[in-house]
């Protein structure tokens, strides 16, 4: 899941979806309640673990972390000089999951077609949207943390993709990123801390509306979810260019140009990654 929230174009939820492990991420998520907070100040810690489920939550935030810190500086890398690759590998991951969570549906209905299409055309929509300014405001910072946390959580919609919307991706995934693993604490968690702050507010929302949806509408939300997991593939395509626009010093993609590919070693070389990536 970390390594998916780096990239842009893939979602962690769509991971966590078919590895098996949505549906307790999101309840552990929502029994962090007015219970949790009273087994916490009752030092009633081991109620609270159960409540919470926290050994869960801990090894899964553990390598989350990790995969954000050491993959920052990878993907760096790898989109700089290999993007067709790194794209592709995870275009096949994705585009071979989209039949696993389409079985998931237990029922089709009119409401489940519905919501199968909405899904898929909001992501589809989400990768020709205008990119926005960065901005280092602490406002903004929570806001870009709240959007984030809720597309990260939501499989098929690309947390990484909405900071890139929204402006901000370079500034929050790979420089304050990188600054925090090269020990510069101060000016990473300049940027970070407001954008957690946001990210838990995020969380702490969504995780209880999805949970409901669950519940509540089973079919309609798994067919949604198909929906914009078939629609990221879209936002993913190997094959584009990144659209450059200068601001001052700095230059940043504002969009990519999506294209057909030529037919060439290096075009081979990435349909096998992809396939990779499908098995």
């Amino acid at each position: 899941m970390g390594a998916a929230n780096v990239i842009p174009g893939v979602s962690g939820g769509t991971i966590a979806f078919v590895t098996g492990i949505y549906e307790r991420l999101i309840h552990s998520i929502k029994c962090f309640d007015s219970k949790a907070l009273k087994l916490f100040l009752g030092r009633k810690f081991t109620e609270l673990y159960k409540h919470t489920d926290a050994g869960f939550l801990a090894a899964l935030m553990l390598g989350v972390v990790v995969a954000l810190l050491t993959l920052a500086r990878a993907l760096k890398y790898g989109f700089e000089y290999h993007p067709v690759l790194v794209s592709a590998f995870f275009f096949g991951l994705i585009a071979a999951s989209v039949w696993s969570i389409f079985k998931m549906v237990k029922q089709w209905s009119s409401g489940a077609v519905v919501g199968l299409v909405i899904g898929c055309a909001i992501a589809v929509s989400m990768a020709f949207l205008p990119q926005a300014q960065e901005n280092q405001s602490i406002i903004y910072l929570m806001a870009c943390g709240v959007v984030a946390m809720c597309s990260m959580i939501i499989p098929g919609v690309s947390g990484s993709f909405v900071l890139i919307l929204m402006g901000n991706y370079n500034l929050i995934m790979v420089e304050s990123l990188t600054k925090l693993g090269d020990m510069k604490f101060k000016e990473a968690l300049t940027i970070l801390v407001p954008v957690g702050i946001g990210a838990i507010l995020g969380m702490a929302a969504l995780s209880r509306l999805l949970s409901w949806l669950f519940k509540k509408f089973h079919d309609v939300a798994v067919a949604t979810i198909t929906g914009f997991v078939a629609g990221s593939l879209v936002t993913i395509w190997p094959w584009k260019t990144p659209r450059i626009q200068s601001f001052g010093d700095k230059e940043k993609v504002i969009g990519y140009d999506r294209e057909i590919p030529v037919i060439d070693g290096y075009f081979w070389m990435a349909v096998l990654v992809m396939l990779g990536g499908v098995i």
